[in-house]
């Protein structure tokens, strides 16, 4: 990102979010499918690692092998975990089958659906999958599905959606959405999104991670999960979002980027972003004083692209030395990639994928292994709950010691 101020990562965990990490062992005991909602934009950003622990043991606890995650030693109920790559309109097609197969090929315990929640035929095949899993165990009494994934990412739309799909007759909107993060704070009640067989989901908060680091790849981490609307608003400033956002649809296609429709007519590709915002806020007439706003332009632009902004990218195979595919997507050909070595675009694309996945899972390894990777925040807290514990354990011993115990 070179000439692009990226600011330093800014954490968010509120408490109801560490709440939510502690209780998921319990949760996950009485659910049968776990549905994680990613962003397609940000297939890799947009993974919450935190939780991982908790649901591997979940899986141990319902007999699959820890040696092979494609094996299960018994199968008395449903255990099944299902990524799902929400907003696939917004990134380029040419690279969805390739991305699949990747994914496949480092995760094969999970099920990869890339859905649109636009899309009526998705959201049935969604439903679809889930009815199947209810129908392979007739003897149980019903499914339980939990929907997990980052803070914005579509649960709640995702749950509206299935329920609509699979419940006959006009329903009611069962569960609040925002664009702004953090709105569903706890667990929600159960909601029955199909009759038969009867399979009933929850909603849960968005979880964050606890702390995102101090490096620059933390940092870029942060930019791009605020670009979602993942992270508080206010905790980043537009302007530097844009100038980030700018910088990588340039990247995703140099010749004529989609914000171009956000310009006026005979404006160039630009790599600057002043010169960008003062496009956009004369041809949506964002003036303030008389004068262009390019704080609100900033505003408009990182909204656009939150909503439509990947409409536009171009759908043609790339071909140029640098390629792109998403944000968390970007390799270089070598010359033996251009001349194919007997290998299809398609193929040279997913392995260049599935190194980058394979990189960005011993990162985070590393990262979850590093005992520094704790924000002050956090240890701040771990401290003062420490000191509780102490002093309580304190008391109580005292209270033992002069015959005060319980009785």
């Amino acid at each position: 990102m070179a000439g692009v101020r990226i600011p330093p990562p800014k954490s968010w965990y509120p408490g109801h979010m560490a709440k939510f990490t502690r209780i998921l062992p319990a949760l996950l005991k009485k659910t049968n499918v776990v549905l994680e909602i990613r962003d397609a934009r940000l297939p890799l950003t947009s993974i919450n690692r935190t939780l991982e622990g908790a649901m591997r043991q979940w899986r141990l606890e319902r007999g699959w092998d820890p040696n092979n995650p494609g094996r299960r030693f018994f199968s008395v109920e449903a255990c099944e975990h299902i990524v799902v790559l929400n907003k696939r309109d917004l990134v380029p097609e040419w690279g969805l089958e390739p991305f699949r197969k990747a994914m496949e090929s480092k995760f094969p315990h999970q099920q990869l659906l890339l859905t649109c929640w636009k899309k009526a035929r998705d959201v049935r095949n969604l439903m679809d999958v889930l009815v199947d899993i209810g129908k392979q165990y007739p003897h149980a009494m019903e499914l339980n599905v939990l929907v997990l994934g980052m803070p914005n990412v579509g649960k709640s739309t995702l749950l509206n959606m299935l329920r609509h799909a699979g419940i006959k007759g006009p329903q009611a909107k069962a569960f609040r959405t925002s664009a702004n993060p953090g709105l569903t704070q706890s667990l929600s009640t159960r909601l029955k999104i199909s009759e038969n067989p009867v399979v009933y989901a929850y909603d849960s908060p968005g979880i964050m991670v606890p702390f995102l680091g101090n490096g620059d790849e933390e940092a870029e981490r942060g930019v791009k999960l605020a670009l979602i609307a993942g992270i508080k608003e206010g905790l980043y400033n537009s302007e530097d979002l844009a100038a980030y956002l700018l910088d990588r649809l340039n990247i995703l296609d140099p010749i004529s980027p989609s914000y171009m429709s956000l310009l006026p007519p005979g404006s160039l590709p630009t790599a600057d972003v002043e010169e960008l915002l003062e496009g956009v806020a004369k041809r949506m007439g964002l003036l303030k004083r008389g004068e262009m706003d390019l704080a609100r332009a900033a505003v408009y632009f990182v909204g656009w692209w939150r909503n439509q902004g990947g409409e536009g990218t171009d759908q043609r195979l790339p071909t140029s030395e640098t390629q792109s595919w998403g944000f968390d997507f970007q390799w270089n050909l070598t010359p033996e990639d251009q001349l194919g070595g007997g290998r299809d675009h398609a193929s040279i694309i997913q392995g260049k994928m599935e190194q980058i996945i394979e990189d960005y899972v011993v990162r985070t390894d590393r990262e979850q292994a590093d005992e520094n990777n704790v924000s002050q925040t956090q240890l701040k807290k771990k401290a003062v709950q420490e000191e509780k514990e102490r002093r309580r354990a304190k008391y109580m011993a005292k209270r033992a010691a002069s015959g005060g115990g319980a009785r």
